[in-house]
């Protein structure tokens, strides 16, 4: 699979984990400490073939995606949940499978800026996304249905009306989330 954009990842293990699954370019953080210099090649990329920042499912990982989208807008996210990308404690896009690598870089999004909100967190009461014993496992499988990454309630409410989810892609994987944990019990 080819990718057209380039993609964004911390180290040399992730670019590794990258290549082995799709065919793309790749531009590496080398983690927090971006350089100016690398700030200006990720503008250069956006520019001319597009962003896929596709940064580890942890707290480093999110402040490194934050930095980036703050300073450089219209870049796409791809993200793994800890579980796909986690090995023998260890937690990285380099641990993942290759198939899950390849599924979550076809979920990638583009924050969209100046969108009416769609949702509020109303609609995560009343789908038992925040408030109850369960909310934090039904976030992390939305997020990995509808490719927005595991988030709290409210990182959760804004991902939603950032990436401009609609109403419609909302309603069916809430639907699909209810399917799996009744396939469940």
């Amino acid at each position: 699979m080819r990718i057209k954009e380039i993609i964004v990842v911390e180290g040399k293990d992730d670019e590794r984990a990258v290549k082995q699954a799709v065919d793309a370019e790749i531009i590496i953080t080398s983690g927090f400490g971006i350089t100016r210099e690398t700030f200006r090649k990720i503008e250069f990329a956006r520019k001319k073939k597009g962003v896929i920042i596709f940064t580890d499912p942890d707290y480093v990982g999110e402040q490194i995606r934050k930095r980036i989208n703050d300073r450089i807008k219209g870049c796409k996210n791809a993200y793994l949940s800890k579980k796909d990308a986690c090995k023998n404690n260890d937690i990285g896009i380099e641990n993942a499978d290759p198939q899950r690598i390849k599924d979550a870089l076809k979920k990638a999004k583009c924050i969209m800026e100046n969108v009416s909100p769609v949702f509020t967190i109303k609609d995560l009461y009343e789908n038992d996304f925040i408030g109850g014993s369960r909310a934090a496992k039904r976030r992390e499988a939305l997020g990995k249905i509808l490719g927005i990454g595991y988030a709290n309630g409210k990182q959760l409410l804004r991902r939603l009306n950032n990436y401009a989810i609609s109403k419609e892609q909302f309603d069916h994987a809430v639907n699909a989330l209810s399917e799996m944990e009744h396939s469940k019990s």
